[in-house]
């Protein structure tokens, strides 16, 4: 890897490869190219490396209280930020993702680099605490590293890690709560201290109407909830977030989908027991989906069969003024053509049109079907009939989509789509209706576009194209107010889609 300091030994070489591709994860997340993405890691390793040796060599010629300071892979993550910035003021910024060049002009931004009294709760809690202690924290939350591995890298007892890794976490709840008290803040947010203190500290516990309204508007606050509150999953997205910033809960879904891959390919060194055992369940559930999805398929292409056979002959359905069986087949592959709220509306000039994206056909009355009567032409188009109209026919899912609620936080929720096709597709797009108002404000892996409550993500460059059988993901994080309920009428190019 050119331009990147030289390893010091053996040890800080295999330490630069581990941090290399964390490094690379996030600046791939903040530029528009694979080229820039490249350019943006390399320049921010060397930044972040140089930072972490100086204060490593001042400390070993200083004395007394160290100074605070990040473990290495958040600290290289954070000179990602810092050179992305750079650019941004080098007038280098068209390299840089849209959105994150609007949130380093934002006061969101100023937040991260101002007087450390004003910063995230999560980032001081970090930097306060003794660096493998936050080393464990981060790499088994953040990275999702399995805990053995974890323990081997920085030199614990496989055995003792797990209630190392609890006491860390007290740990770094106590120093969050400290910076909380510490932090400038008005009155009503400190009467609601020993409240927010006593409520985050028991799972059993419900937040009080009053506390839940305060902590809806107000961003501190929520921070310092989600950091003190070492229950319910949430702690990843707190330190996520608190830490890196922009695009923080995007790279935590991009390490977990990768620490997965790595499980997947069996490269831990020494069997893990829990995980061979979770290994084998997801595989017998994969066994029990699979053979119920053949039995669903039977079972349809039998009701097909039945529907098929006719009862009488054809002179006495023409006798009593019916066509004979005129049902039409369905064509191979997903059609392009969908209801108006799957694509890009008239009203909405700044909306871009997917390719190959055609505007439905409309029925007119002179044209709707009988209800019940079959429709004697493939499906989009219409025709007289003898009864003097025409139906749409209604054809089996040719996908399957699966929603997954991964995090959810006052006014705020992040969340994966998994789409699975039978058919092969050279470009897909995907649309869903939220039931409770809620607004995407930023998805990775795809484009997206929202009309109302109806959304649609349209594929990214790199993952256009699917085989048959295949499957798909991307990710996102909304909004919601009062309830977040589950989306439904997902689709897959205008077709509906079956939930899984």
């Amino acid at each position: 890897m050119p331009d990147l300091p030289t390893p010091r030994d053996d040890a800080e070489a295999a330490l630069f490869t581990e941090c290399w591709d964390a490094v690379l994860s996030y600046a791939d997340l903040c530029t528009s190219g694979s080229t820039a993405a490249h350019q943006l890691a390399r320049e921010a390793f060397a930044l972040g490396i140089r930072e972490a040796r100086a204060a490593e060599d001042g400390a070993r010629r200083g004395t007394g209280r160290r100074s605070p300071r990040l473990p290495r892979i958040p600290l290289l993550l954070t000179a990602v930020r810092t050179t992305a910035a750079d650019w941004e003021a080098a007038g280098q910024g068209h390299k840089l993702d849209p959105e994150l060049r609007l949130w380093l002009n934002s006061p969101h931004a100023a937040r991260y680099t101002g007087p450390p009294p004003t910063r995230p709760i999560a980032l001081r809690g970090l930097r306060d605490m003794q660096e493998p202690d936050a080393a464990l924290l981060w790499l088994a939350e953040v990275e999702a590293l399995p805990l053995r591995a974890v323990a081997r890298r920085l030199g614990l007892d496989p055995a003792a890690a797990a209630e190392e890794l609890n006491q860390v976490r007290g740990l770094f709840r106590d120093r969050c709560h400290r910076n909380h008290l510490d932090a400038p803040m008005g009155a009503e947010c400190r009467s609601y201290i020993r409240l927010l203190d006593a409520v985050t500290r028991s799972p059993a516990a419900e937040t009080p109407e009053d506390l839940s309204r305060h902590l809806a508007t107000c961003q501190e606050c929520a921070e310092a909830a989600a950091c003190l509150r070492l229950h319910g999953g949430g702690l990843p997205a707190a330190l996520a977030q608190g830490v890196i910033g922009w695009g923080g809960l995007a790279y935590l879904e991009r390490r977990r989908r990768a620490a997965e891959v790595r499980l997947g390919a069996g490269r831990t060194d020494t069997p893990d027991p829990d995980a061979e055992a979770a290994r084998e369940d997801a595989g017998r559930a994969r066994v029990l989906r699979h053979g119920l999805l053949a039995a669903a398929v039977l079972v349809s292409l039998l009701a097909l069969a039945a529907s098929l056979i006719p009862f009488g002959s054809a002179d006495d359905t023409a006798a009593a003024g019916v066509p004979a069986d005129t049902t039409p087949v369905a064509g191979p592959g997903p059609a392009l053509t969908g209801p108006a709220t799957d694509g890009p509306t008239a009203q909405d000039p700044t909306a871009t049109r997917t390719p190959g994206w055609s505007t439905p056909a409309t029925t007119t009355p002179s044209t709707a079907a009988a209800p019940g009567r079959p429709d004697p032409e493939p499906q989009g188009t219409s025709s007289p009939t003898a009864a003097g109209g025409t139906g749409d026919t209604v054809a089996d899912p040719v996908c399957s989509a699966r929603y997954h609620l991964v995090n959810q936080w006052p006014e705020g929720f992040q969340a994966t789509v998994t789409v699975t096709t039978e058919d092969a597709l050279d470009s897909w797009r995907v649309a869903w209706t939220f039931r409770d108002g809620q607004r995407v404000t930023q998805m990775w892996d795809a484009g997206f576009f929202q009309n109302g409550t109806r959304v649609t993500a349209s594929a990214a460059d790199y993952n256009r194209s699917v085989a048959a059988g295949g499957s798909f993901s991307f990710g996102f994080l909304a909004s919601w107010q009062e309830s977040n309920s589950e989306p439904y009428a997902f689709s897959l190019n205008g077709q509906p889609c079956a939930a899984s």
